[in-house]
């Protein structure tokens, strides 16, 4: 019997989630960001149930072309732009749109005067010191860039803190906003958090990435509780369970020890399908129609669970580790990390199921 570890896809919970972050930001585009093999639920599988965007948005160039491969033909923005002469030369073909934050992609254009891109877009450095050109060289370079594309060029920045209350969105917004004075040109700000709580970030394009998949970005909510639908349901199955006396300790270092004579179940899932190994014990874990507890560190291909005292579990009954009954960003918080983490680190072996 093959292992019955699988990540569920609900590509129609993709689809909604793209309506919610339209009807958020009615007057704006959506480019929804895809990258990352689509926030670990598989990059084609995301691509495709998200064709109504206006744009799909990847990180790199590879990342592009695995799309134009599967036949999908929705814009597409690099967000790391292209590298090389021949990534730039892919971009041309494959109508791609990179953005360009560095001298040295000037410096490929300036070598490659046959490219003719169709767009790009122009990424200003206001604060975040990752990606970007000093702002206040906006208008040169708008210029410059200019002269390479066919379609006007987009503007665009990135915010450091767009999930909470600093004043840095302020201070990025004002410097932006100084920078591209006198440009006659489209803007992008706003990733998911931003378009939902800093209005005036919400531009010409917004560019939602987590909240497509069910996910908040925000510390105090979930993302079913603003109402998205988580796009991902990671389930197991239980392979073992032990009847374990008060005192008994489970697993690698001893970690949790019974208060009393406990049902503990085992688990077809560890940090080697992607389950974080870090995760404080007290977990939540969906169990035969029940919550139950992580008790003890996860292992490699398998966690141990205390099961509730009237439980019915039994071998072979479906475990959710998140999912419709437990948010992924609880378990994010047990394993002191963020959502995006747990999702994206899910490894090839969890078999991925689309429905």
């Amino acid at each position: 019997m093959s292992r019955s570890t699988i990540a569920r896809i609900n590509t129609h919970a993709l689809q909604q989630n793209l309506q919610v972050m339209g009807r958020r930001a009615p007057d704006s585009r959506v480019a929804a960001v895809v990258k990352a093999d689509g926030y670990g639920h598989g990059l084609v599988t995301v691509a495709k149930a998200l064709q109504n965007a206006d744009m799909l948005a990847v990180a790199t160039v590879d990342e592009a072309l695995q799309l134009r491969e599967t036949g999908i033909e929705t814009e597409v923005l690099v967000l790391e732009g292209f590298h090389d002469q021949d990534e730039l030369l892919a971009v041309q073909q494959q109508q791609l749109v990179p953005v360009v934050h560095a001298e040295h992609q000037l410096a490929v254009l300036r070598d490659n005067p046959e490219v003719q891109l169709k767009q790009a877009w122009l990424k200003l450095e206001t604060g975040m010191h990752r990606l970007g050109f000093i702002a206040g060289q906006a208008s040169k370079l708008y210029q410059r860039l200019q002269t390479c594309c066919t379609q006007p060029v987009v503007l665009m920045t990135h915010l450091a803190n767009a999930e909470q209350e600093n004043a840095s969105n302020d201070n990025q917004l004002k410097a932006f906003d100084q920078a591209i004075v006198g440009l006659s040109a489209e803007h992008s700000i706003a990733n998911s958090a931003a378009a939902w709580k800093l209005p005036e970030t919400r531009r010409d394009w917004i560019r939602p990435g987590i909240m497509l998949y069910g996910i908040s970005p925000f510390a105090d909510q979930t993302g079913t509780e603003m109402g998205f639908k988580p796009a991902m349901h990671l389930c197991s199955e239980i392979i073992a369970i032990h009847d374990c006396k008060a005192g008994d300790s489970i697993g690698y270092g001893s970690r949790y020890q019974c208060r009393q004579d406990t049902r503990i179940a085992v688990v077809a899932i560890g940090y080697g399908d992607g389950y974080p190994r870090h995760v404080r014990d007290g977990a939540p874990v969906w169990v035969a129609g029940q919550q139950a507890k992580l008790a003890g560190m996860p292992s490699m291909d398998m966690l141990t669970v205390e099961l509730p005292a009237d439980s019915w579990a039994t071998i072979g009954d479906q475990v959710e580790l998140w999912g419709e009954h437990i948010a992924v960003e609880e378990i994010a918080a047990y394993a002191n990390t963020v959502a995006y983490e747990l999702v994206c680190q899910i490894t090839a072996r969890v078999k991925k199921e689309v429905i």
